[in-house]
């Protein structure tokens, strides 16, 4: 009964997911402004380590974990490069 539920759960979960990344990329490629554009790729980045992350869980595999660790350090390191571009035109002063 346990693993069913568990299972049920992880395919709603990634269902979940999986909508949250396909509006973060409409939104990524139909943004107004360059701050949606921005924010959306933030949250797209975010979703898919969460997506990495529940198929780490289903398949009981430790490399999805790093995976997700390296979308999660290169998503923020991404984030921080645009917003500083966004405010100052440049990224490296």
């Amino acid at each position: 009964m346990t693993g069913l539920m568990l299972t049920a759960a992880l395919g709603f979960a990634l269902l979940c997911v999986m909508l949250a990344l396909i509006f973060c990329g409409i939104r990524l490629l139909l943004g107004p402004t360059a701050q949606d554009r921005v924010l959306a790729l933030d949250s797209l980045w975010m979703a898919a380590m969460l997506f990495i992350l529940l198929l780490g869980i289903r398949f009981s595999s430790v490399v999805y974990f790093e995976a997700a660790l390296l979308v999660a350090l290169i998503g923020f390191v991404s984030s921080i490069a645009l917003a500083k571009f966004l405010i100052r035109g440049e990224i490296i002063e």
